[in-house]
């Protein structure tokens, strides 16, 4: 040990060089601590409700549009219903060929899916529709699909009176083109006859666009949207445990570092390794003047 310090004080920009060099290569290949994936959750819904003028709420839902007109008074209610479910599984890719069958058997098709880390612990996600009537059955089925569910979310966003509003702007809109038709039937004059086909394309354009928005609405109400996260690990789902310190899932998680911080010794040792082209060379250049200059 007296020797070993000795040296190390008699090489010390040796020492230095080789710290320097260890630390660049630990720096360019360590990630940083493991920790279980966090999966994005009710992804996709800023899209497919801005037509409607909705936004998602943070924690699931729909906040409704900051124009929304007071409710009408009718009893045939036009809801949009989405759910979210979190589920253990044993097998992800296999859970998910099983949700998107199931899906399919009752009426529904698939909107996307995603796998993340098959090789570890395996976390993924699907969203699917169904039609309205059947999303009851088909979330019975889900839950059959996993080892246990660990969260379960339902909302639903109230579109009748949207669709009202839509409604009488797009009969504002019909009488307001029946009208410029007839002026366009009765024009003479050139300017007149291009304002008047102006105007009816420019309300055409609004009419369709209604007209789309109304679909978009009606089907989205009839089609409910399903999205479950799916992981063999349950703190990789999107939800808070209600007893976060559980003995097994800590040795899990200890294991997966260990595991991790081996590998990264592993990828250091090789870039240590590929690189000694360049720091050995220095090294037995300041080893040769060190002896040079004692002598």
């Amino acid at each position: 040990m007296t020797k070993l310090i000795s040296w190390f004080k008699s090489n010390k920009l040796t020492v230095i060089l080789i710290i320097a060099v260890g630390y660049l290569l630990w720096k360019q290949n360590y990630p940083g601590p493991v920790y279980p994936l966090l999966m994005s959750s009710r992804q996709g819904i800023n899209q497919e409700m801005a037509v409607s003028g909705a936004l998602p709420k943070a924690g699931g839902g729909f906040i409704p549009p900051v124009n929304d007109i007071a409710p009408t008074d009718t009893t045939d209610r036009m809801v949009i219903k989405e759910s979210t479910m979190s589920l253990m599984v044993k097998d992800v890719a296999e859970s998910i060929k099983t949700i998107q069958g199931t899906a399919e058997k009752f009426g529904g098709f698939l909107i996307n899916s995603h796998i993340s880390k098959p090789q570890e612990s395996g976390s993924g996600s699907i969203s699917v529709r169904v039609p309205e009537a059947k999303l009851t059955e088909t979330l019975a089925e889900f839950r059959k699909a996993g080892l246990r569910v660990t969260d379960e979310y339902i909302s639903g966003l109230d579109v009748t009176d949207q669709y009202v509003d839509l409604e009488a702007r797009l009969a504002t809109l019909n009488k307001t083109k029946v009208k410029f038709e007839e002026i366009l039937d009765r024009a003479t004059q050139v300017q007149d006859l291009l304002n008047a086909q102006r105007e009816l394309i420019n309300l055409q354009q609004q009419i369709d666009s209604i007209k789309g928005q109304q679909q978009y609405l009606s089907q989205s109400a009839k089609l409910s949207r399903i999205t479950v996260y799916l992981s063999t690990d349950e703190f990789s789902l999107p939800y808070s445990p209600t007893n976060p310190w559980r003995p097994n899932v800590v040795f899990k998680l200890a294991v997966r570092s260990l595991v991790s911080n081996l590998r990264n010794l592993g990828s250091a040792l090789i870039w240590i390794v590929v690189y000694s082209p360049i720091w050995i060379p220095i090294l037995i250049v300041v080893w040769f003047f060190s002896r040079r200059k004692k002598s």
